[in-house]
């Protein structure tokens, strides 16, 4: 009964981890905006408890671990997000989702240390609530270890729910986390109805980094209408689906001594050019720009460098000693997978 549940389970919302790369990449950005606010909001609670209560600092022991909760996760998962920027695909998911679970975890913790440790039982359940439907709208993550998360928590809640709000606020409050449950599910079914869909796309999206870099759809050559829209693509497909901020970009088009300010403006254009170009040939989720970070999904596009990396013989065979040519910085990368490909003979 248990394996007939799972298989059903993993027919319906089970999808390959290699096809959540992109996802975790997603997590990891949103894990570290929302890790970097948590800790400076704990800190600057954390001060603003010591200067007005500096002569009393024993009675405000309470508070001062509900913010240190704040500050040492928070601080902890920004450095870890900073530490797994660049991890192989198959890896990738896994990995860059361990911060999601550690602030969904915390913040319902922080619910039940509000309800029963601080004596305030409406924050408890205002924070249990709201840490759960802000997770379901911006982190992708397992139905079932969100459930055992709010299932603990509403769990050990359910007396004080009782005590405090009586039976109608208790059936709301399990009435409430089963939809989240079902809603979670649901976003799991659509992303990985999204991802077959992505899966379909990649047949007909390629890069060609071998020689100049060319970028294809439907074999067909996808022209950008500025110059360095197409290299500001090539260079995120160097990076592999790894984030790239604008200052990095700005250096890579421009120059290492190039002015952010003067450039910036023309970096926005060349996104618009490629969002406009993209959008118009109905190419779904290849470029990606997430606060202030762009980067191209790999698991929708074909490309012989990445073919390589995976020690494809055909890549490797078809590999004559040229990378995307025609960009200067892509000259040592060249070097290296010539080494690569003589080492392999």
């Amino acid at each position: 009964m248990k394996s007939e549940i799972l298989k059903i389970y993993n027919e319906r919302y089970g999808i390959p981890r290699q096809d959540l790369a992109d996802a975790g990449e997603s997590n990891r950005i949103v894990g570290n905006i929302i890790s970097s606010s948590l800790f400076l909001l704990g800190i600057v609670d954390f001060i603003a408890i010591v200067l007005t209560h500096h002569s009393d600092l024993q009675n405000q022991l309470t508070y001062l671990v509900y913010f240190g909760i704040f500050m040492i996760p928070g601080i902890f998962t920004f450095l870890y997000s900073k530490c797994i920027k660049n991890v192989p695909n198959e890896k990738s998911y896994i990995l860059k989702t361990i911060p999601v679970y550690i602030i969904i975890y915390m913040s319902l913790f922080i619910s039940v240390y509000n309800f029963y440790i601080l004596g305030k039982p409406f924050n408890g359940v205002v924070i249990y609530f709201m840490t759960s439907f802000i997770s379901l709208c911006v982190f992708s993550f397992s139905p079932v270890i969100f459930l055992f998360g709010i299932v603990i928590a509403i769990g050990v809640m359910t007396p004080g729910i009782y005590a405090q709000f009586q039976l109608s606020g208790l059936a709301d409050s399990i009435l409430a986390t089963f939809l989240m449950f079902c809603l979670a599910l649901y976003k799991r079914r659509i992303e990985k109805k999204h991802i077959l869909l992505l899966k379909k796309q990649k047949h007909s999206l390629e890069a060609k980094t071998f020689g100049n870099f060319t970028l294809l759809y439907e074999n067909k050559v996808i022209k950008f209408s500025r110059t360095k829209s197409n290299e500001l693509i090539a260079y995120l497909v160097y990076k592999n689906g790894s984030s790239v901020n604008t200052k990095e970009l700005i250096a890579v088009l421009w120059g290492d001594q190039a002015n952010s300010s003067k450039h910036g403006s023309n970096l926005r254009n060349l996104i618009v050019d490629i969002k406009h170009t993209l959008s118009k040939m109905e190419i779904l989720n290849f470029f990606i720009a997430e606060y202030n970070n762009f980067r191209i999904n790999p698991s929708v596009i074909n490309c012989d460098y990445y073919d390589f990396l995976s020690g494809d013989k055909n890549a490797m065979d078809s590999f004559a000693g040229e990378f995307m040519s025609q960009f200067s910085w892509a000259e040592e990368t060249a070097g290296f997978l010539e080494q690569k490909a003589i080492r392999k003979i």
